[in-house]
């Protein structure tokens, strides 16, 4: 089933990281057999990510939970996508320590539209492990985030083992929703 599965891995970025993390995402989902294709979300329309059966979308968060500037320029057309075939995963970069109270926020904004779209979120992430006072991207009871959560200014170090762990995971879950499609 992985072999024939092809992903959109769409992303936006301003530093290069949400980009970084998105090419060691696509790297492990490829070892699992399946064609990434990563794009930036100011090359993306709604037609082409309805051409998508597995989306992946990354998301940083700026400052006091804003959100990256490319993604809200795609907002509406985001807004106009019927996903529901599709089966989606998130992932954000943050800063836990300087903004706490906001870190992948941007995540959280984005899960709502996605989730507006029809979409089946899979990727939900514990929220062991790290040090953060609010989000938008956690649940009510703060157990878990809405995906990925990344902090590349401060856990850094744990990048690689997360991507993989999560990659793992979103592979398990995907393949369990295309079973029972």
């Amino acid at each position: 089933m992985a072999q024939q599965a092809n992903i959109a891995l769409v992303f936006g970025t301003d530093t290069g990281n949400t980009q970084e993390v998105g090419e060691k995402i696509a790297k492990a989902l490829r070892s699992y057999g399946y064609t990434v294709d990563m794009m930036n979300v100011n090359e993306v329309t709604s037609v082409v990510l309805q051409q998508y059966r597995f989306l992946v979308m990354g998301i940083p968060t700026w400052d006091f939970g804003g959100i990256q500037e490319d993604w809200e320029d795609f907002e509406a057309d985001l807004q106009m996508a019927d996903l529901s075939e599709a089966v989606v995963a998130l992932y954000g970069l943050g800063d836990q320590r300087g903004y706490g109270d906001y870190f992948v926020d941007a995540m959280g904004w984005l899960y709502e539209r996605v989730q507006a779209t029809g979409a089946q979120l899979i990727g939900h992430w514990p929220a062991d492990g790290y040090k953060v006072a609010a989000s938008l991207a956690l649940n009510a009871n703060k157990t878990e985030f809405c995906g990925l959560a990344i902090d590349e200014d401060q856990q850094f170090e744990l990048t690689d083992s997360r991507v993989a762990t999560w990659v793992s995971q979103i592979v398990a879950e995907y393949e369990r929703c295309a079973l029972a499609s």
